[in-house]
């Protein structure tokens, strides 16, 4: 049960046993089996306790034989003084709780049999009403329960397949970003040394070299990957300026070794999360501008503002249709590069804005809070992807 339900039936059968026992004293006072009534609720309020504390403990046999014990007196208690018999409804959740199905089902119908019992024979045996609500009371709570249940466990299914999907998309944008842009480059650089092997043998032997650097990189990055799968905790504190700048500055050249990188503003530290990002969609943009665009010209900018930090990444290449792009699905010929550096802002709570046309170039502009900041405005007036 939720932690408020189990502390409310906690309550619910305190207050229902005390106030059971101060009717029976007032009524009968200290005449007749009042010494009784006083040894049952001692047991029956000892028993509670000590499920209670042994609820918090991996030991259900312990826990069945004190609940065993409990019923047993409160089931004594109920005919020796019938008006004990409204503490049942606590108990009702009590059996549902320590005893899985179909027992508890057993042990709720016995519960609610003592208890109409008791409650016909309180009203002079007249009342068949009183009789059979418990038993009806008792369906309805264990329906109740049942439902509480159900909605529980579906709430942990629903959580867990969300938290599933969220690791996919993050897998599969480190991926994008990483191995599969080295592994396109290696490609690029193979079938540029096959184009030329004979005409240029110098040429293509350093194509080649390039090639099989970008297949050491996509290994490092593969077995940074796995690191990360056992031991996926980020960084702690902030990551230095200096250091920004130069995972940037790194993961651009990687793919153009002629990228510039300027930076505007006062340099401030990031977060661990905030540095990756950018330096992830600077390379993943970078490389989408050398695969596709063909251009004689890309920078990038790094500006500071008083409660985020911007990346452009422009170009003077072949340009696209912004809209088109976006409304293309997904596929094995790409498109999943606009899709993951998306992703990749929205979960830090940023914004991205794509401008482009045929022809025209393309400037990609990304804006992420400074961590302990206040959401910032939108960067630009570009529109979004």
């Amino acid at each position: 049960m939720p932690g408020s339900l189990t502390r409310g039936v906690h309550l619910a059968f305190a207050a229902l046993v005390a106030t059971s026992a101060a009717r029976y004293l007032t009524h009968h006072g200290l005449d007749g089996r009042w010494w009784l009534v006083i040894v049952l609720v001692a047991v029956v309020a000892a028993a509670y306790a000590a499920l209670v504390v042994l609820a918090r403990r991996p030991r259900p046999t312990a826990r069945r034989v004190v609940l065993g014990v409990l019923l047993l007196a409160w089931g004594v208690l109920v005919l020796v003084a019938p008006s004990f018999a409204w503490s049942a409804i606590p108990l009702f959740f009590v059996c549902r709780t320590l005893v899985p199905a179909p027992a508890a089902h057993v042990l709720v119908g016995a519960v609610a049999v003592v208890t109409g019992v008791a409650l016909f024979g309180l009203s002079g045996r007249s009342d068949w009403a009183a009789a059979v609500a418990p038993l009806v009371v008792a369906v309805l709570l264990s329906l109740a329960y049942d439902a509480i249940v159900r909605q529980a466990g579906e709430r942990v299914r629903l959580q867990r397949e969300v938290a599933v999907l969220a690791e996919r998309e993050r897998m599969a944008r480190e991926i994008h970003d990483t191995v599969a842009q080295s592994l396109s480059s290696a490609v690029l650089r193979l079938e540029a040394a096959d184009q030329r092997w004979d005409a240029e043998p110098g040429a293509a032997r350093d194509d080649a070299r390039q090639a099989a650097v970008a297949v050491r990189a996509s290994l490092g990055q593969t077995r940074d990957l796995v690191h990360d799968l056992v031991d996926p905790s980020p960084a702690a504190g902030g990551v230095a300026p200096a250091d920004l700048g130069a995972a940037i500055r790194t993961a651009a050249r990687r793919h153009v070794p002629a990228a510039e990188l300027t930076v505007v503003g006062d340099p401030v530290p990031v977060g661990a999360e905030t540095a990756h990002a950018l330096a992830r969609i600077a390379q993943s943009a970078v490389a989408n501008v050398h695969r596709h665009a063909g251009p004689a010209r890309l920078g990038l900018t790094l500006t500071y503002l008083p409660e985020a930090v911007a990346l452009d990444v422009f170009d003077d290449g072949r340009g696209f249709d912004v809209a088109g792009v976006a409304s293309r699905a997904v596929g094995p010929d790409g498109g999943f590069g606009l899709r993951a550096m998306r992703q990749r802002v929205e979960q830090l709570g940023g914004t991205i804005t794509v401008e482009s046309g045929p022809g025209e170039g393309t400037v990609v502009g990304v804006q992420l809070p400074v961590p302990g900041t206040t959401s910032p405005p939108r960067h630009g007036t570009k529109e979004d992807a």
